[in-house]
């Protein structure tokens, strides 16, 4: 199923039950006084966060959902049931706006939030009566149900995010730090869609390569910039053939910069990814150059070295519990 991380739904609230005119049935008396129950409250629209990435896209063929509307009421001062609440789960992460301009985030699995609030039921006779109104005939209909389009827009949520250009290695060793299976080949954009892995209790997020103008759209573009928004540190792989590597760290910190949204706040550790395709030699030499642009740490890894992926694991384990 293609991952879909925006996608607009139209959701209606459940409309309230009506309010009913009964009477008592006294032996003897055709009226022995108002009876008629309220009607029951319509269902409400609720998000409900779940861990699953993918389950926005079962919202890309069924966009329409309602709620059940309340009972209406019944005899001897019966309320009539309420609706059945709609709950519709989406990723944590979440964003949702509705078309009056409210905004809902979805932070924790099993977090549900009510969008739309279902109507309220109506009034039956019984609450109409009076010292002046003795056998009223009032009442009145249920409220219909809040309703109308939901923007659902995802934004993952991970403690640090892989970042880097085409080809920098990043669902390499993604798949090799964790259990993830993220789709690995020798072109670029081979990765389409976040990808998501548990590194000792850390989540790190896999996010497809930048390339010069993503911030302005090109490319994946600002597509997968926002996923970036959420986690807590940026991974930053340079690929070790890189013939300038300190060149390619700045290009993408450029777009970082670009988009703001506070990316380049964000605490980073620099990653000199694949070096087993340099001669061990220039390992360091293109380290100290990165060092140099960055101003920070450079840790070195392949995901095809054994010794390397366990130093580099080591050392990111003790990074990102300090960084907690």
């Amino acid at each position: 199923m293609a991952f879909v991380d925006e996608v607009t739904i139209r959701a209606q609230a459940g409309k309230g039950g009506d309010g009913v005119v009964r009477w008592l049935h006294i032996r003897g008396k055709e009226k022995g006084g108002p009876s008629g129950g309220d009607g029951g409250k319509g269902g409400d629209i609720i998000l409900e966060g779940v861990r699953d990435l993918a389950v926005l896209a079962t919202y890309r063929y069924e966009k329409d959902f309602k709620a059940e509307g309340g009972e209406n009421g019944g005899g001897d001062l019966m309320t009539g049931r309420g609706g059945e609440a709609r709950v519709l789960k989406v990723p944590v992460g979440t964003v949702a706006r509705t078309e009056s301009g409210e905004e809902f985030e979805i932070t924790q699995e099993g977090e549900r939030v009510t969008v739309f609030h279902g109507g309220a039921g109506g009034r039956g006779n019984a609450t109409f009566k009076s010292s002046t109104n003795q056998n009223p005939y009032e009442h009145t209909p249920g409220k219909p149900g809040e309703g109308g389009d939901i923007h659902l827009s995802l934004k993952l949520i991970a403690d640090a995010g892989l970042v880097g250009l085409p080809n920098a290695g990043k669902s390499s060793l993604l798949n090799a730090l964790t259990r993830a299976k993220s789709k690995v080949g020798a072109y670029p954009f081979t990765t389409l869609e976040p990808n998501l892995g548990d590194f000792y209790g850390h989540i790190i997020a896999d996010i497809p390569g930048l390339i010069e103008g993503a911030s302005a759209g090109k490319g994946l573009g600002t597509k997968f910039l926002k996923h970036i928004e959420r986690t807590g540190i940026l991974l930053h792989l340079v690929s070790a053939d890189q013939e300038d590597p300190a060149a390619a760290y700045r290009e993408v910190r450029a777009e970082l910069e670009s988009f703001g949204h506070g990316l380049a706040q964000k605490r980073e550790l620099l990653i000199l990814s694949k070096i087993d395709l340099i001669p061990p030699e220039m390992r360091e030499t293109r380290s100290k150059l990165l060092a140099q642009a960055s101003g920070g740490e450079v840790l070195q890894v392949s995901a095809l070295e054994p010794d390397s992926l366990k130093h580099f694991s080591d050392s990111l384990a003790k990074f990102l519990t300090g960084a907690k």
